[in-house]
């Protein structure tokens, strides 16, 4: 009966009113009218919605293109598949801003096209974790002229896309203002960054309509459904004010430059986040930490300091590179102020 719905299967896809709401999620914040409900099936959040993209699209031995620093995940997630996971890096690079610093991460043209040159799909994570960097139009403007030019796929993960910083820095749904890749693109996204719910699972793809068959058979042989009930409670989060999505791009700047700043100040290198909430900082300049392997720095402000990183080197492919070994910490400014306001002061105190 009624009262028992949500404790049962939902369709595998997804709940109607649900994919239907999400279709309005894209008329609603992009003016995007392109995305019909069954344009869209709904994931185990966005793991589940890439895992279901790469292999709708990749057979065993083609080749992945992936831009690193990376999310652990997609490198994983290939192999898983029997997919061969290729690298371009993001190095820092300098605008015209005065002091010489390094401001934004770029990408070299011609190595993205030596990449895709022989590649089956690309992933796109913008905002980008863990650099912060957000894609402009113009860079992405390329990527898609290389993606025509090469027959190749684009899986984007967009679940940082609400948090993007300054005036400047906007997320860009592909397929609306590239129209030209609706049919090689396929949307990942999910609730769990934006509503601070990662642990309800809910995520969704968005993919060209000769590709939704295949991709609901894989998901449902993967996953059946995203859990009943979290689908029924995204309902509310979709009708949430605008207030609520634009509060989230103000909270977390804030928290980052908070963090940055005290960064900064303890000798790391950081280069400002355009989006998303974590800093990828180079830590070769810290007197604490001078001359260890990211491992054993992040495991020395872990042990000794009190504050939690990940270790650079987990989020390159290509190990060897001496321009990225050893160089880098992610730090998380996600938490509350508290928790921020305790880490900042351990740094201060004991670094």
């Amino acid at each position: 009966g009624g009262e028992d719905q949500l404790n049962q299967y939902s369709p595998p896809c997804g709940r109607g009113d649900l994919r239907a709401s999400i279709a309005n999620y894209y008329k609603r914040f992009y003016n995007h009218e392109g995305v019909g409900i069954e344009d869209i099936t709904v994931t185990l959040g966005a793991t589940e919605a890439l895992a279901s993209a790469l292999r709708t699209i990749g057979r065993p031995g083609d080749k992945c293109v992936i831009f690193e620093p990376f999310h652990e995940l997609y490198p994983s997630q290939c192999k898983l598949f029997y997919l061969k996971p290729a690298y371009v890096t993001l190095r820092p690079s300098t605008t015209n801003n005065g002091d010489g610093k390094s401001n934004n991460w770029t990408y070299d043209e011609e190595e993205l096209e030596r990449a895709l040159s022989d590649a089956k799909m690309l992933v796109l994570n913008t905002p980008h974790n863990p650099t912060g960097k957000v894609f402009s139009k113009k860079e992405l403007a390329h990527i898609v002229s290389l993606c025509l030019k090469y027959d190749v796929y684009l899986i984007t993960d967009d679940i940082y896309e609400h948090m993007c910083y300054g005036e400047e820095h906007r997320h860009i749904v592909i397929p609306h203002e590239f129209p030209e890749m609706k049919d090689r693109t396929l949307l990942c996204n999910s609730l769990g960054k934006s509503a601070s719910a990662t642990g309800w699972r809910l995520g969704w793809c968005v993919h060209p309509p000769h590709l939704r068959n295949t991709y609901r058979g894989i998901h449902d042989q993967l996953a059946v459904m995203s859990p009943h009930p979290m689908q029924y409670a995204t309902l509310s989060y979709l009708t949430l004010p605008d207030e609520y999505f634009s509060e989230l791009s103000h909270k977390y700047q804030q928290r980052v430059s908070k963090l940055g700043k005290a960064l900064e100040e303890n000798g790391f290198e950081v280069i400002p986040p355009q989006g998303a909430y974590y800093l990828f900082v180079d830590y070769t300049s810290v007197p604490g930490l001078a001359g260890m392997t990211s491992e054993k720095a992040a495991m020395h402000l872990l042990t000794v300091i009190g504050v939690a990183c990940v270790p650079g080197d987990n989020f390159y492919g290509n190990k060897l590179d001496p321009t990225t070994k050893n160089k880098y910490l992610r730090f998380a400014a996600c938490r509350s102020d508290d928790d921020l306001d305790a880490a900042i002061r351990l740094l201060k105190e004991k670094l």
